[in-house]
């Protein structure tokens, strides 16, 4: 065990001199049956902070299994500041190196001082919500006054230090009154207008390029009108206004017939079931639902982020009808899990040959492993052995152990993986639990829910690729056999999604102009 000790920086008013913490310690370790010292960990320095450098070395001792009992006079002793505390505490549990106070009834290793540690994180928890409170209520009472909260000036102010209210800057309100003139007079689009932008020299607050996205930011901007919102309370006339109402009406009735204003774009996020499952295959970057509203009706498509975030310079791969595609997948899933059972066995077997080949690799490395962490546990024991004789220095035996016991983690995570992929034998739905699967999909997809449907989507696809404007290639999962107590095979609910371990199978689509 080890014992740490401290004397405060003001050691006049300080009771507790290091001399005498050492004689109470000593004398509680003697009156402990099968206690012994294996060092001490002295500091001169104020417990305010856990920047001390016996603390430090006491909390690498805990790290490298030098020490299995911290034990201190008091704990103002350790530490005086209450989340500090609780942060030593959470890394000493870890290191499973239990903490006693000598005066006080703090014993990690019983329920009661577990208890008292959980206490002590409630009340470290209670102080940060407390402290979040009053930045919040701060915040609310800066922006009850007019006053700008913080954070990030828009485009178009200066923040005023001495008062905390915005202030034009007639820089940048001039490049907000153009956005907001091209847009409403000469009918540009959000690219257009970041185009205009860039070509004329124009750049943002934080000196880059605009984007369409940006413009938009701007054009959706109520603090534009002299407004302040916070936490859905709006104050107005807090500052003078860069844009006229008039303008801004005028704007706001063409962000929504385009479809862009904030109403409609936090409306897309969930509309698009292959969300995440889509990628461009010109750039690589991910697929996003968007949406365009004509005379009668909104078309939904799946567009490059690159394509929607920038402009066409960026990436020019068109954009995929949302409709045509989600039908075309959600048909081609159901076909595949009622009609295609022979090419899931096919699968299976073909996993199941390379399993049973990579099983010989995994014994032999699995037996290397088990060795290397029996040598590695005599190594750990060797130091620890020489470290109580005295023949070794702590430091140097601390810093071999770190990387043992590092060593000895990674060593088990591999064993562990190992023995998994063992025990991992891909084994073949039979063909009711597959005819399960696709009348649960059939089923979701005539009656469910749009968030069902797209549950079902999560569950079942893993991937599809574009590997053109009108092909698609899906990447289905197949469920794994999952087998009750009693030795029956579960029937699949209508609200919910398959069990088991699920694998993956790639199979071509064709709907609606979607070439097979």
């Amino acid at each position: 065990m080890g014992i740490y000790v401290r004397r405060s920086t003001d050691d006049e008013h300080q009771p507790y001199s290091i001399e005498a913490q050492d004689a109470r310690l000593q004398a509680y370790i003697d009156s402990q049956p099968g206690w012994r010292l294996v060092t001490r960990f002295p500091d001169d320095a104020s417990g305010a902070t856990t920047e001390r450098p016996g603390l430090q070395r006491a909390l690498t001792a805990a790290r490298s299994g030098l020490i299995d009992v911290l034990l201190v006079y008091r704990v103002d002793r350790f530490s005086r500041n209450l989340r500090d505390m609780v942060m030593l505490l959470d890394e000493l549990d870890s290191a499973q190196v239990v903490f006693r106070s000598a005066t006080e009834p703090f014993d990690t290793s019983t329920p009661m001082g577990r208890m008292l540690v959980q206490m002590l994180g409630m009340f470290a928890q209670f102080e940060r919500d407390t402290i979040i409170d009053r930045v919040i209520a701060g915040m609310e009472r800066k922006h009850a006054k007019g006053k700008w909260k913080g954070g990030r000036r828009p485009f178009g102010y200066q923040v005023d230090k001495a008062t905390y209210t915005l202030v034009v800057d007639e820089h940048e309100a001039v490049i907000v009154r153009l956005i907001f003139d091209l847009y409403t007079t000469d009918r540009l689009g959000s690219r257009a207008i970041a185009t205009v932008l860039n070509d004329r020299g124009h750049r943002t607050s934080s000196g880059g390029k605009w984007s369409g996205y940006q413009v938009i930011r701007a054009l959706n901007n109520r603090v534009y009108l002299g407004e302040l919102t916070f936490r859905e309370a709006t104050v107005i006339d807090t500052h003078a206004p860069v844009v006229d109402l008039t303008v801004w009406e005028q704007a706001q009735a063409i962000l929504d017939a385009r479809g862009e204003s904030h109403a409609h774009r936090a409306a897309s996020g969930s509309d698009y079931i292959l969300t995440g499952r889509l990628r461009c295959p010109q750039c690589g970057k991910a697929m996003i639902g968007t949406r365009a509203t004509g005379r009668n009706k909104t078309y939904r498509y799946y567009t490059c982020w690159n394509l929607a975030r920038y402009d066409a310079s960026k990436c020019d791969f068109r954009r995929l009808n949302a409709d045509a595609v989600d039908t075309a997948i959600l048909d081609a899933m159901t076909s595949f899990y009622r009609d295609r059972h022979d090419l899931i066995a096919d699968t299976i077997a073909h996993q199941q040959k390379q399993h049973q080949a990579a099983n010989a690799d995994r014994h032999a490395e699995l037996a290397a492993v088990d060795s290397e962490i029996t040598k590695t546990g005599q190594s750990i024991d060797r130091y620890l052995a020489a470290f109580e004789r005295g023949t070794m220095d702590e430091e140097l035996v601390a810093d071999r152990l770190t990387g043992l016991r590092v060593k000895t983690k990674q060593l088990h995570i591999r064993r562990d993986e190992l023995g998994l992929a063992l025990d991992d034998q891909p084994a073949a739905p039979e063909p009711a639990t597959l005819s399960a699967v696709a009348d649960h999909i059939a089923e979701i997809i005539t009656s469910g829910t749009h968030n069902q449907t797209k549950a079902l989507v999560e569950a079942l696809v893993a991937s599809v690729t574009v590997t053109g404007p009108d092909r698609l290639v899906p990447v289905f999962r197949i469920p794994r056999p999952r087998i009750d107590n009693d030795g029956v095979a579960p029937a699949l609910p209508a609200d919910t999604t398959p069990n088991g371990v699920l694998r993956t199978m790639t199979n071509l689509v064709g709907r609606q102009g979607l070439e097979p």
